[in-house]
Parts: structure tokens; sequence; C-alpha cells
């Protein structure tokens, strides 16, 4: 139960990144944190809907622990965070809901159009979210550390 409900999933999302990472053409152990960072973002999201949440705010909790996540690591590795925030990203990109929208769009389904389109675009706003206010946080914090050094 355990195995199939979190364990497989959380594999399956770190070789999805990994399989990213050879397209991206990031090499060595950073194929590793990276893929983890995804890993990571799965589990917070089964987590977050096995505790009642709406997949939206799912997404949502998933995105900022994955940044808080591909910040920190982009200080111990001296990389850039980008590199591992958009490969933890993977799993979590509404791919299935653009495709079920368009579906609908070209079979005339106007009103299931409307509101899967509705739905992707607030999972793609919440994971944007997320990125900017642990973006921004972290630069405000560097920025405090700059003018007030100890």
């Amino acid at each position: 139960m355990v195995l199939e409900r979190w364990i497989l999933p959380c594999c399956w999302a770190f070789l999805a990144c990994a399989a990213f990472c050879l397209i991206f053409n990031i090499r060595g152990r950073t194929i590793l944190w990276a893929s983890a960072g995804g890993a990571l973002g799965w589990l917070v999201y089964l987590l977050a809907g096995a505790g009642g949440a709406g997949d939206i705010f799912c997404n949502f909790a998933a995105i900022v622990v994955i940044a808080i996540y591909a910040e920190l690591v982009a200080r111990l590795r001296k990389a850039p965070a980008t590199v591992f925030l958009i490969v933890a990203l993977i799993p979590l990109v509404p791919g299935g809901g653009i495709y079920y929208a368009m579906e609908y769009c070209i079979r005339g389904e106007m009103d299931l159009f409307l509101d899967t389109t509705a739905h992707t675009l607030a999972i793609a706003g919440a994971l944007a979210l997320g990125i900017l206010l642990v973006s921004s946080a972290v630069r405000l914090w560097s920025l405090a550390r700059e003018r007030h050094p100890k």
C-alpha cells in the first residue's frame, strides 16, 4: 500500500526528471540533485492531496517546497537555481489539462473546453505564484543581508 501510493509515484517523478536532465544536457551529480527535487515536489503534492486539499493547492504547496529546495541546492552546488527549479517542475506541469482542453475545443464541447482551460490556467498560475513568492523572498533576504552585514 505504502509502496504503491507514496514511493512508486515519487520514483517515477525522479526518473522523469532524470530523463529531462539528459534532454537539457545536465550532467553529473546535478542530475541526482535536480531529479530529487522533482521527487520531493511530487511527495509534497501527494501529502497535500492526502490531507484533503484540492489539486490547485497541492500544486502550489509542491512548487513552494521545490522552489525553496532549488534555492538551497543552488547555494550548495554553486549553480543557478533555475537548473534545479525547471527540472523539478516537470512532474507538476498540467500537460493533461492542456491536452484535454484542446481535445474538447476540437470536438466543439465548449463548456468542457472552458472549464478545463480555466482549471489548467489556475494550476499554471499557482505554479507561477509559488515560484514568484519564494524567489522574491530569497531576493529580499539577500538584499537585507547586503545592507546589514554582521
